[in-house]
């Protein structure tokens, strides 16, 4: 049952500020890749037109705590988890690790929370439940402690 995905990627000139290091907005484009690569790997997309109506996957929260530059050059992998899943909304935990330059190490994590929406014939958008076959194929990551729980620590 997919509740995990990994992408590794090198850090392209065009990412970097004038100091040479990824900046920040970068790391949530980069939440986006592989987030939809681990869509694409069940067969979807964040963009569901071949239900009626049309479904998609807005992020209604998304964050990043930063601990370590990221450079032009380096090799960063991707490591997301299913944090959390209900009948609307799936939320993610993000890790970057530097994998090269070695030793790798941790720079980032962020977390994505998402929100299954249809769009109306009026343009609007409304929450609704993630379709059963589509739901059906996630899970939470084992191990994850439910943020509402006496055992969980930020």
């Amino acid at each position: 049952m997919p509740y995990e995905y990994t992408v590794t990627r090198r850090v392209e000139f065009n990412e970097t500020d004038m100091a040479g290091i990824v900046h920040f907005s970068n790391f949530f484009k980069y939440m986006e890749t592989v987030e939809h690569a681990f869509w694409r790997s069940l067969g979807y997309s964040v963009i569901l037109p071949n239900y009626n109506p049309p479904l998609g996957l807005p992020r209604v929260h998304a964050s990043c705590d930063y601990k370590r530059p990221l450079r032009f050059e380096d090799v960063v992998e991707l490591h997301m988890k299913v944090t959390a899943k209900t009948r609307r909304s799936i939320s993610y935990e993000i890790r970057f690790r530097r994998i090269e330059p070695g030793p790798p190490e941790e720079v980032a994590i962020g977390h994505l929370t998402v929100v299954c929406v249809q769009k109306n014939l009026d343009g609007g958008i409304e929450a609704v439940p993630f379709p059963e076959e589509l739901a059906s194929q996630i899970e939470v990551a084992p191990g994850v402690v439910p943020a509402g729980s006496p055992e969980f620590q930020t």
